[in-house]
């Protein structure tokens, strides 16, 4: 289990970099590179709708590598996927700005995100039912939270490649060729995954399958569809906290506060070794008193603390919003840490990596996606404190907070064989 749940968390750290280094590119310079013509706040906004893109892609990426996943196997679905993102984060470092070849930059733009997000979408649901279906019942939602520390070292590895770069290049430099290093060495990273993930033995539960479904996607819809929106609905509020902090309050705080990037990056990578280093911590209590009563304190918590975020991020100091950055990271990972079984244990084994997967990225596209677009607007008509983004995230928290509560528990001490809601 070390092994195979180090493998897992190497891997989704891999990919989670690919995905989050765009992030943090479109909030620090695609505007003006990619969308010169417009104005800076519609710049900004386009460069956000890019990485929109990405998340709109996931849930197809579930769909397709999902298929493969209960089909032929969870393996294969770490190698492809992998091949995939890497290639096209590779290629985002490569494509000439607005300046050299006008309209179709941002076109290319486009294309390479779409193909980001169909990678990553086949990601997690292959490296948590991997890690899940090894692991012993009584710990599964500790060993298969190990892969969803990997978003947590991605997301440092970018931010801190950023971070390097910003500080011992000019603004100029890093404007003309500094943000493409860290796309291109994700190149590098990929070849490291694929390694690592080489010697991977398959799920011993898909290996026992007696009958696979033939179109895995097509008996989700059928069976599952009413389970697929409410994992959807519950996961939307971890996803806007994550790319609230991680992604719109950069750009926030340098263009509107005037802070400092580097200072910025610092706050926001902080609180996320903090997350990091609890995915663990929750996962076992997790495992003590159940997935759902964990998720739902986690959403409580995010409800609650919404506001406070928002107000201390609007005073520019560092400590404040680091503040206010950590309990808000803290309140989504006490819901995430426990996703990575609790998913797969709604889903019966035959179609498990197809319907984890899509009800996990179609809360990225209601929560992720939208978000920091939303977030960028409505800051734009507020004052100095930006309240409408805090009552925007309140409502997602409480709308996640009803799609929980109407979740079952899964937790094999006390429901031995998972139940699945049927449509």
């Amino acid at each position: 289990m070390p092994r195979l749940a180090g493998a897992a968390l190497a891997g989704t750290a891999i990919e989670f970099y690919d995905f989050f280094v765009y992030g943090t590119a479109a909030a620090l310079v695609l505007g003006p590179l990619f969308f010169p013509t417009i104005s800076p706040l519609a710049g900004t906004l386009a460069a956000f709708g890019t990485f929109g893109v990405g998340f709109v892609a996931r849930p197809l990426g579930s769909v397709l590598f999902g298929h493969i996943g209960d089909r032929h196997g969870r393996r294969p679905v770490l190698v492809l996927s992998l091949l995939l993102t890497g290639a096209s984060t590779v290629a985002v470092g490569c494509v000439p700005t607005y300046g050299t070849i006008g309209v179709a930059a941002p076109l290319f733009l486009i294309a390479l995100r779409f193909l980001q997000g169909l990678g990553l979408g086949g990601e997690w649901g292959g490296a948590v039912l991997l890690t899940a279906e090894h692991a012993p019942a009584g710990r599964r939602a500790l060993w298969a939270s190990f892969p969803q520390v990997g978003p947590a070292l991605g997301f440092l590895l970018a931010n801190g490649v950023v971070l390097v770069l910003s500080a011992s290049l000019s603004e100029a430099q890093f404007a003309q060729w500094g943000w493409r290093v860290p796309f291109w060495a994700a190149g590098v990273l990929a070849l490291v995954g694929l390694w690592l993930r080489s010697s991977l033995a398959e799920s011993p539960r898909f290996l026992e399958l007696d009958g696979r479904a033939r179109v895995p996607f097509a008996e989700v819809v059928r069976d599952h569809w009413r389970l697929v929106l409410l994992t959807a609905g519950a996961l939307a509020i971890g996803y806007a906290i994550f790319y609230t902090v991680s992604t719109w309050s950069l750009a926030y705080a340098t263009e509107r506060l005037g802070v400092e990037r580097s200072v910025m990056l610092v706050c926001i990578m902080a609180a996320v070794v903090v997350k990091g280093a609890l995915t663990p911590v929750f996962a076992l209590l997790g495992d003590r008193y159940g997935r759902r009563p964990v998720c739902l304190a986690g959403c409580g918590a995010a409800a609650v603390w919404m506001f406070p975020m928002i107000a201390l991020l609007a005073t520019g100091e560092p400590l404040l919003m680091f503040l206010g950055f950590l309990v808000a990271m803290i309140a989504f990972i006490t819901m995430f840490s426990v996703i990575a079984a609790y998913l797969p244990e709604l889903y019966e084994a035959r179609v498990r990596c197809t319907g984890a997967a899509v009800g996990y990225n179609l809360g990225g596209v209601v929560g992720g996606a939208v978000t920091p677009i939303v977030a960028t607007a409505l800051a734009e008509q507020g004052g100095r404190v930006p309240w409408a983004v805090g009552a925007y995230l309140t409502v997602i928290a409480l709308l996640s907070l009803g799609c929980f509560a109407l979740l079952p528990e899964t937790r094999p001490a006390s429901v031995p064989v998972a139940a699945p809601v049927s449509g």
